[in-house]
């Protein structure tokens, strides 16, 4: 059987430069749709761009925590590769450390581009799915968004407060002809997580193997979530046949985390 099929559709894909964000972009392009890029450096987009070939759609160049960047941002690229028809906010960072150390930069920094930023990006590109009465919002949250853990308190406050935008808006679109959903990955392949080893390596002196060795066994499989298994899911809840799945934080950690 082949996959989804999404020719005709344009997809905007935050964040899109590396990680994710690039797995979506290609993901996406495989599966027919031309597809716009958004981010704060142009190389890294420029090469997710080269990636995919004649289904690369426009460059945008902004900062999601900037409204009015993210208006002229979308306007246009819709301009130049037409009006979005699937949204996937992807642009996102962690910051860790003990709660009584956060600082109020901090706090707001996580609150604003992994929560903010996905409302001010959906502000822009919502009224015209309403107004085709067709669209697809995808969120990337995380584990995060539905458990808790320990020194990434601001981070997990704003995942979860993604989840929460996920499942308020889906109910406010679901007899307009938008779903809204989330993908909730766990420990997954990318340079966010190269961070978070790092940052291990820093405090408790360990290897940098030995870091990613227990992360990893936080999966019950014993390994890495691959950015391209999380841009599959993203994919199918793009594609017509989850045409009625909506309002839903779907976990891709390995049993990680299980909802119910």
């Amino acid at each position: 059987m082949s996959g989804p099929d999404l020719s005709g559709r344009h997809a905007l894909v935050t964040g899109a430069g590396s990680g994710i964000g690039a797995a979506v972009a290609r993901a996406l392009a495989g599966a027919g749709a031309r597809v716009s890029l958004a981010g704060r450096r142009r190389e890294p987009l420029a090469e997710t761009a080269a990636a995919l070939g004649a289904q690369a759609g426009a460059i945008a160049i902004l900062d999601v925590t900037d409204r009015a960047a993210v208006a002229a941002g979308v306007a246009a690229v819709e301009a130049e590769a037409g009006p979005v028809s699937i949204l996937v906010n992807n642009a996102g960072r962690a910051a860790s450390g003990p709660f009584e150390r956060i600082a109020a930069e901090t706090w707001d920094d996580m609150l604003a581009v992994n929560l903010t930023g996905a409302f001010l990006v959906t502000q822009a590109v919502l009224p015209g799915m309403l107004a085709r009465r067709a669209g697809r919002i995808v969120n990337v949250a995380s584990t995060a968004g539905l458990v808790g853990y320990p020194y990434v308190a601001a981070y997990v406050a704003a995942k979860h407060g993604l989840v929460g935008l996920t499942r308020a808006l889906a109910l406010e679109v679901a007899r307009k002809g938008v779903t809204v959903n989330a993908v909730c990955p766990g420990f997954t392949e990318t340079p966010l997580l190269d961070g978070s080893v790092a940052t291990i390596v820093e405090k408790t002196g360990r290897t940098a193997e030995a870091a990613r060795s227990d992360l990893a066994r936080a999966n019950p499989m014993g390994r890495l979530v691959t950015p391209e298994e999380v841009a599959d899911a993203v994919v199918w809840l793009a594609s017509p046949g989850a045409a009625a799945v909506n309002g839903q934080a779907i976990a891709i950690a390995g049993g990680e985390v299980m909802t119910g």
